[in-house]
């Protein structure tokens, strides 16, 4: 077996097929985890402690657990059962009895625990530098930081000691990393994942995220991490159309959003490589929009200038001063008041609503992961700033409770890679990893350190049922600017277009006046003028549920042959109803009835 090709695929055929078996394959991972000069470790499980793993899959059929024999890595600030955690703290650690509950659903799934990762102190950094067990070392120029807090799972999973890593990301732990180190980060959707088991930093809004070398692979291992826990109590429900079902080929069009102030910290080499994936997204069929990105901008200084450092506090409170590194000492030391606290949470929320309607007409919105990479020896020199200026595209996320992926998109003339992120709304974790897959293929480059090629991958289109939106036709008091409008707005709905039917169609208005009903009539009709919207998934029953009658949603031929779901008449012709079809639509009706 080639050691390096660890993605979950290849590991799944090579056991189906009997190439190779999970104790010989885990037991030569740890032994190169052990000989790791990255600081990339923490804690390895021996041999004995990783035997009872390996023991469970014996006499089992390779194809009857999802991720039979995957190894991974755990951020040493999420427990494992019997094996301590520290959060790169020794006067913290402890031995836990129970292992995080995402952590034990892999176990469920078959993939195998390698041991702890290093990790910036109570995962309180960008630059993972901030560790007593080392600095981590970037996997591909170890002058540079490898990018925290979430160190040693991307730089394990970057130099193929583990198929996949768990981190955490709270301010962009799980995407800062992967960018410095050449893999994919996701971050997925607050409380999608329980964070039982999880050393908190800011526990409202603290998420695990999962770093794999390709976006095809995290698909792959969230399915397995998806579950409620009612022992959480910032867990949630996953919607049905934010499933691994929804993971697959992109659309020929699309929309996507960057910000209008770019910020690269004078870095050429990094906005030349962001110029570079707008125009690869362009080539995909995708139409990029310019957004004010001073709202997400100024979200993003709410996290280390407002209340969330108390909490971060609150979370080491047990902890003595003198246990915790001087940098983490001066960071927590800022205080907030009362009033301070709800004054940011008021802020937040105003924010939240301008920055929602700025990402709503979009697929999805690109940012630089960060503006540049810095080396260690700069960090050193000046470790708050630096380290603040990393978070500028990412500190704002969880605040704004959306879903984000970092994918690498190049590598650097000094030698670690760079990348952008794409985010979205809630819980469009499997749209926002189709996108990044088949933007990884495009600028496909090299796996992680190594010089291995990307698999190619051809997925089929997303099951229909799974669509982000449908599109809706509407003909009356929901068309823009009359009465009932509000009920697509307020549902976060984009006008996608204005058309007409087919010349088909009839068109009446209610005894109530306020409607209009809408009727196939073929070789009696005219053309009828209507919008298409486009409609949130996951808010379509609502509006459905809404629809009085005689009015209901069924499919309407437009002028260019195209079935669209939407408003027509139940039965027939109402009583008492008016034929209004010589006007050619509500809106002409309306300035010309009497």
């Amino acid at each position: 077996m080639n050691i390096d090709q660890l993605q979950i695929e290849n590991l799944r055929r090579g056991y189906q097929q009997g190439s190779f078996d999970p104790k010989t394959v885990i037991h030569m991972l740890a032994r190169r985890a052990r000989e790791d000069t990255h600081n990339a470790w923490i804690y390895v499980l021996s041999t004995s402690e990783l035997d009872p793993y390996l023991d469970r899959l014996k006499g089992m059929d390779a194809a009857s657990l999802p991720l039979y024999g995957v190894p991974f890595a755990i951020k040493d600030n999420i427990d494992l059962a019997g094996i301590p955690t520290s959060a790169a703290c020794p006067g913290f650690t402890y031995t836990p009895t129970e292992s995080a509950q995402v952590v034990q659903h892999l176990i469920n799934a078959g993939a195998i625990p390698l041991g702890k990762t290093n990790l910036d102190q109570f995962a309180t950094g960008l630059v993972g530098t901030r560790s007593p067990f080392g600095e981590g070392l970037n996997a591909l120029n170890p002058a540079f930081i490898s990018g925290g807090s979430s160190s040693g799972s991307a730089v394990a999973t970057a130099l193929a000691q583990v198929s996949f890593a768990l981190g955490t990301d709270t301010a962009g732990s799980g995407r800062v990393p992967p960018s410095f180190n050449n893999i994919v980060g996701h971050k997925p959707s607050h409380g999608l994942i329980s964070t039982t088991g999880l050393v908190p930093a800011c526990r409202t809004i603290d998420c695990i995220s999962i770093m794999a070398p390709s976006a095809n692979d995290i698909a792959i291992v969230l399915e397995q991490c998806i579950h409620a826990d009612p022992g959480d109590p910032f867990s949630r429900d996953n919607p049905h159309h934010n499933t691994i079902h929804n993971f697959g080929a992109t659309p020929a069009t699309f929309n996507f959003a960057i910000p209008e102030q770019l910020d690269f910290d004078g870095d050429k080499n990094t906005a030349a490589l962001f110029e570079h994936a707008v125009q690869v997204l362009v080539d995909m069929g995708g139409t990029v929009h310019r957004i004010n990105f001073e709202p997400f901008y100024a979200a993003a200084r709410l996290l280390y200038q407002g209340p969330w450092v108390a909490e971060r506090r609150l979370a080491t409170s047990g902890v003595e001063a003198d246990k915790r590194l001087p940098v983490l000492n001066t960071i927590l030391s800022a205080e907030s008041t009362a009033d301070a606290t709800f004054e940011a949470f008021y802020q937040l929320q105003s924010l939240k609503r301008i920055c929602d309607d700025l990402v709503s007409p979009n697929d999805f919105v690109l940012t630089p992961t960060t503006p540049t990479i810095y080396t260690r020896e700069q960090v050193a020199a000046d470790p708050i700033d630096l380290n603040s200026r990393l978070g500028t595209y990412t500190n704002f996320m969880n605040l704004l409770d959306y879903a984000a992926t970092a994918v690498p998109v190049g590598i650097l003339p000094q030698g670690p890679s760079w990348g952008v992120t794409l985010f979205s709304h809630w819980c469009r974790d499997y749209r926002l990893l189709s996108f990044a897959n088949t933007l990884q293929q495009n600028i496909n480059l090299p796996l992680g350190a190594s010089q291995r090629p990307l698999p190619r991958t051809t997925l089929p289109p997303p099951a229909a049922a799974f669509k982000a939106n449908i599109d809706i036709v509407v003909c009356g008091a929901h068309l823009s600017g009359q009465p009932l409008n509000w009920q697509l707005t307020s549902r976060n709905a984009r006008l996608v277009r204005t058309t007409q039917t087919h010349n088909d169609y009839r068109l009446y208005a209610l005894a109530d006046g306020k409607r209009p009903a809408l009727i196939r009539s073929p070789g009696e009709g005219a053309a009828i003028d209507v919008e298409v919207w486009a409609l949130p998934q996951e808010t379509w029953g609502s509006f459905v549920d809404g629809i009085a009658e005689p009015l209901a949603i069924g499919k309407v031929q437009l002028a260019d042959n195209t079935w669209v779901s939407g408003f027509v008449c139940a039965n027939g012709v109402p009583d008492n109803a008016r034929d209004i079809t010589r006007f050619g639509g509500w809106r002409n009706w309306l300035r010309r009835k009497p």
